[in-house]
């Protein structure tokens, strides 16, 4: 598959930590607890604001951009259909240069509401949506259609945050089962970068132990601007 867009790393900064008084309405905790502090106050300034919005009530963050590189082999474009019947968590589309929206809110069960929308050269755009619940042996679970999820690893790297599928299961009220390896789509990893000016890059691949990099998709996307009316 193509190479990945190059990026240079940017200056580090820090957000300074809030008072334990200061009011949760405003900071978010729960991505910073998952990761060891040292490694949080490396990160760049703008990715600690991303992951620490608390968005409570009406409040969305809203993140425009457009689809840079999008491939899959044969076994990934065959995965992203058989994934339809659990509603096509992964893209289905090869077209770059097209649109695309990311909105996160929060998520009644505990959670956020991730919305991504992908604009396509021809019919409607695609629209995938996925729940983030801080549980589960990792503290960080992302849940899909049909009551398929995964739990995820996140670390912290010079310029963001990786998210690393560690299970998958299927889980129905308090019934949870393992999916078996036959069932797995694959090794996901997501990658954050932040590439500097308000902008960073999303980056999602699956690979398998059989049939290689199956899906290699990037997303270009940027802050929303101060005066939107969404949450800086």
């Amino acid at each position: 598959m193509g190479e990945q867009a190059r990026y240079e790393p940017k200056a580090r900064g820090r957000i300074p930590p809030p008072c334990e008084g200061d009011s949760d309405s405003l900071y978010d905790y729960r991505f910073r607890r998952l990761i060891a502090p040292d490694d949080w106050a490396r990160l760049p300034e703008a990715v600690q604001r991303r992951f620490s919005k608390r968005l409570t009530g009406l409040r969305l963050a809203i993140y425009r951009g457009e689809i840079v590189t999008s491939e899959r082999n044969a076994a990934g474009w065959i995965v992203a259909q058989a994934c339809r019947l659990i509603g096509a968590p992964l893209p289905l589309s090869a077209d770059i240069g097209v649109a695309a929206v990311v909105t996160v809110s929060e998520d009644g069960g505990g959670g956020q509401c991730w919305t991504r929308q992908y604009a396509r050269r021809r019919g409607f755009p695609q629209v995938i949506h996925s729940a983030k619940r801080f549980a589960g042996p990792t503290g960080l679970e992302e849940h899909v259609g049909m009551g398929i999820g995964m739990t995820l690893t996140v670390g912290a790297h010079a310029d963001g945050l990786r998210f690393r599928s560690a299970d998958y299961f299927w889980q129905a009220g308090s019934v949870r089962i393992p999916l078996p390896a036959w069932l797995r789509p694959g090794a996901l990893t997501i990658d954050h970068i932040d590439i500097g000016a308000g902008e960073f890059l999303f980056i999602l691949t699956l690979r398998h132990r059989w049939f290689g990099e199956m899906m290699h998709q990037i997303g270009r996307f940027r802050d929303p601007a101060p005066d939107a009316g969404e949450p800086a």
